[in-house]
């Protein structure tokens, strides 16, 4: 493995393990309120994309970190899309 396969293996690791926090500190407190949804769907959608270029072009760090991060921050969506439906619903019930 080169040492640039290595670099961007490590940036792929901080850069993807920083969503981690918000990821816990999302679903532990249970709130998501502050938390963009439109921020968080452009991202998934950059995200995407970027994992679609990585696999194009065969670039391992590319393809791991996108592919983890797809999930952390689909994960921080998922409570976000739960949080709002469940606030929808307490707001209908009488």
């Amino acid at each position: 493995m080169s040492a640039i396969t290595v670099l961007g293996l490590v940036a792929a690791a901080l850069t993807t393990g920083a969503y981690i926090p918000q990821v816990v500190k999302t679903w532990r407190s249970g709130s998501s309120a502050d938390l963009s949804m439109g921020t968080y769907a452009i991202l998934l959608a950059g995200l995407v994309a970027w994992l679609a270029y990585g696999i194009a072009v065969d670039d391992l760090p590319i393809i791991l970190a996108n592919a983890v991060t797809i999930v952390l921050v689909g994960a921080v969506l998922a409570h976000v899309l739960l949080s709002r439906r469940r606030a929808a619903a307490r707001r209908r019930a009488p």
